[in-house]
């Protein structure tokens, strides 16, 4: 396929890897600022952040009646290119991309949805190109998808950086950390999260985790007592 792709942030990029090594032709790829945007492509892919995706919409599907559009986000409704295109859809990969780090697209879910059953068929076929893993979903399902994935990552990620703080404190470096970071995912693969929880708030170890709140303060003490919470009343 022709395609044109429109963001040069992390999705974007990992994305145009990706098409590229399926052998489709990547006939442009552009900022937000649509410098040079063919006028025929087989498809049009916008990946950029969310709060620029209407404005970017409105711009690219100008005079390109019947072209067929997608967006990357997990949080943005099919709707958004109401008004601007009769056909389109979505192509969200559910990952975590840094520039600096490979992925292997092949096995990222992509979730899928389109405003008609060509578009779709279009749509599926571009996937199946690149992933192994691809979904058909609705937008008001992938909302849901969008917001269990950041919990399990972006919040996670989180916890590692308050981690981070913690040990840099007494100048302990964070790596000490990883073995158990990465035990702790692969248990996830056969048990379920609940099933794999462990340490003082799982136990119901109240002098444990009295004492550890009180090594914090701000948010930090916020979060842990919150989370122990949480932890408890999932547990019970």
């Amino acid at each position: 396929m022709r395609i044109a792709l429109i963001g040069r942030g992390r999705v974007a990029t990992h994305m145009g890897k990706a098409l590229l090594k399926a052998g489709h032709k990547v006939v442009s790829v552009n900022s937000r600022t649509l410098a040079e945007l063919p006028q025929v492509a087989d498809l049009y892919i916008i990946a950029v952040k969310d709060s620029a995706l209407l404005e970017v919409i409105s711009k690219v599907t100008k005079g390109r009646e019947g072209q067929l559009f997608l967006h990357t986000a997990g949080s943005m409704p099919l709707s958004v290119f109401e008004g601007y295109a009769e056909r389109c859809g979505v192509l969200y990969p559910m990952q975590t991309f840094s520039m600096d780090r490979e992925v292997d697209f092949r096995e990222i879910p992509l979730f899928i949805e389109a405003s008609d059953a060509a578009s779709l068929q279009q749509i599926r076929a571009l996937a199946d190109s690149i992933s192994q893993h691809v979904y058909e979903l609705s937008t008001a399902d992938r909302k849901y998808l969008h917001l269990a994935a950041v919990f399990a990552c972006n919040f996670a990620n989180h916890c590692y950086t308050l981690a981070a703080d913690v040990l840099q404190k007494k100048g302990l470096p964070f790596d000490v950390m990883l073995p158990l970071v990465d035990e702790t995912a692969r248990k996830v693969h056969e048990l379920h999260p609940k099933d794999a929880q462990t340490g003082p708030a799982a136990r119901g170890d109240q002098n444990v985790m009295q004492a550890q709140a009180a090594l914090l303060d701000g948010k930090a003490k916020e979060i842990y007592e919150l989370l122990s919470q949480s932890i408890q009343e999932h547990q019970e």
